[in-house]
């Protein structure tokens, strides 16, 4: 058993809207609204690394469940876009949070990464006790690689997002996941070293749209859970228009999908608990409500992951500011 204690997040202050990124992409603003839902998005700035923006939201989410890191006992973080082949993130943010020697396990997973963090993270919490998990991507570096690519430039934002897995009471319980990967389609999203990022968007949009329901109502059938009864669907923030279509293969109000891809645009493996830490502060888990985790991302890499709100008292004490 393991259980949901709370979440953190790190957003850079540089906005950047869709006027500047018509200007370094040549899309028109107008353009970048309509087909991808997003507005504006933060940048980090150049001497700013993941691991930097991993160790903020690490210290957030430590702090807004009253933890000290001595309590931690591993680290995972998921990111595709760390500065160096190895070592990965994990352990600058373990070293940073003053741990000596706790596992720190990186998942060079973009999108999905986070997903699949917390769903790893679930199964080790019994062994490693309380288990932070981050995903923290800097995508500003990646789209500014010459060629710019108008369609792919646009899309994307800096952040972290974490979350503290543990074996004891929490703000939620982790029910059951599901994961899958299907490396039949890995050419189409990938990022080689010191490259441009690559992307056919048709067919990651089209396996998205397939594949994200299916693993959501795969998970949800399993415990004979109506997909209308869940209270909240937090999905890895690619492109609003694929969210719109995911709640309309499951027949669920769009307003059910939190969304917040208008002012962050695509934080890859950030958003999904980026966005979880903003629908906590304004919404979060009700007692016995089943909320729903999704994500899909290069590889291809997709699943979801189901958890339940524990008590209203306990949300309380976990999310006071």
């Amino acid at each position: 058993m393991a259980f949901l204690k709370g979440f953190g997040a790190c957003l850079p202050p540089r906005v950047v809207g869709n006027l500047e990124m018509s200007a370094l992409s040549g899309s028109a603003p107008d353009w970048i609204l309509n087909v991808s839902g997003i507005e504006e998005r933060r940048f980090a700035t150049p001497d700013q690394s993941v691991a930097d923006l991993a160790t903020a939201a690490a210290q957030n989410c430590l702090d807004r469940c009253g933890l000290d890191a001595a309590a931690l006992g591993m680290v995972i973080v998921a990111s595709g876009t760390g500065e160096r082949n190895f070592p990965g993130p994990a352990v600058t943010v373990a070293h940073r949070l003053g741990l000596a020697s706790p596992p720190a396990l990186d998942l060079p997973l973009p999108s999905a990464g986070a997903l699949f963090a917390l769903a790893l993270a679930t199964r080790l919490a019994t062994t490693f006790g309380n288990i932070l998990v981050v995903g923290a991507e800097k995508m500003s570096t990646v789209i500014a690689r010459q060629p710019i690519e108008p369609g792919i430039a646009v899309l994307f934002g800096d952040g972290a997002g974490a979350c503290i897995v543990s074996p004891e009471a929490g703000i939620a319980q982790v029910v059951d996941s599901v994961l899958y990967s299907d490396g039949a389609f890995s050419e189409d999203l990938r990022l080689d070293f010191g490259s441009p990022l690559e992307m056919n968007g048709r067919s990651v949009i089209m396996q998205a749209s397939r594949k994200i329901p299916r693993a959501i109502a795969e998970l949800l059938e399993r415990h004979h859970i109506p997909a209308g009864d869940v209270d909240a669907f937090l999905m890895h923030q690619a492109n609003q228009n694929l969210i719109d279509g995911v709640a309309r293969a499951l027949s669920v109000p769009s307003a059910r999908f939190y969304s917040n891809i208008r002012r962050y645009g695509n934080t890859s493996a950030a958003s999904m608990l980026i966005a979880a830490d903003e629908w906590s502060k304004t919404s979060g888990f009700k007692q016995n409500a089943p909320v729903v985790f999704a994500g899909f991302g290069a590889g291809f890499h997709w699943g979801a992951l189901l958890a339940k709100g524990v008590s209203s008292s306990v949300l309380s004490q976990n999310f006071a500011t």
